[in-house]
């Protein structure tokens, strides 16, 4: 795991980043201004249990292509969960507590994730165990008020106006930052790149 000195203020943004592109930039540029994070980690998973990965480019591959689009430096990419065996978010997030425990962690996730979050193994222990900050994506605005998961945790919203604290308030906690939204998305670019490959 990245380096972090105690009471740091942590973003964790996890996700297979096939391929990494401009918004997740986005949205972390978003999450360290408006949440008052120190750092944010990219967490490049081995493969999203809840999709296909047999087409999935090799780890070293997404992490390198990870490194060569951040420039800033509060943002670190890591894939720890491959050195310690664990591939369900609801095990990240006890991990990182575990071995972190004076620092200050977020879970982060584009509204698109929240639709689908009620699906994600044991996503209540996961709101039980961090502070989860849901950022504005291009079609899924109002999943804050529809979701199954966000009207099952609707007494603990934060109100966004209050996001600096999130970091340190205990689970179950959570807030919807609206602000300005790619339409970038990994799926986009890898039916682009397809499409492309096929008219050659």
């Amino acid at each position: 795991m990245p380096a972090g000195g105690d009471g740091a203020r942590i973003g964790l943004f996890g996700g297979s980043f096939n391929p990494p592109h401009e918004g997740h930039l986005n949205l972390c540029e978003l999450s360290l201004k408006r949440l008052k994070l120190d750092q944010i980690w990219w967490i490049v998973t081995p493969g999203n249990p809840l999709k296909d990965t047999s087409e999935l480019p090799p780890l070293s591959e997404r992490i390198q292509l990870s490194e060569d689009m951040i420039e800033d430096p509060r943002i670190k990419v890591t894939a720890f969960e491959t050195r310690h065996k664990v591939r369900f978010t609801a095990d990240t997030v006890r991990l990182v507590k575990k071995l972190r425990p004076r620092q200050h962690f977020v879970w982060l996730m584009g509204a698109d994730n929240l639709a689908s979050f009620h699906k994600w193994q044991d996503w209540r222990g996961i709101a039980d165990t961090l502070p989860i900050a849901v950022i504005d994506r291009p079609g899924s605005t109002l999943s804050y008020r529809s979701a199954r998961a966000a009207l099952a945790l609707s007494r603990y919203r934060v109100d966004s106006d209050d996001a600096p604290m999130l970091a340190t308030l205990p689970a179950p906690a959570w807030t919807f930052i609206h602000g300005p939204r790619s339409s970038l998305s990994s799926t986009m670019l890898r039916n682009r790149q397809k499409m492309q490959e096929k008219s050659r």
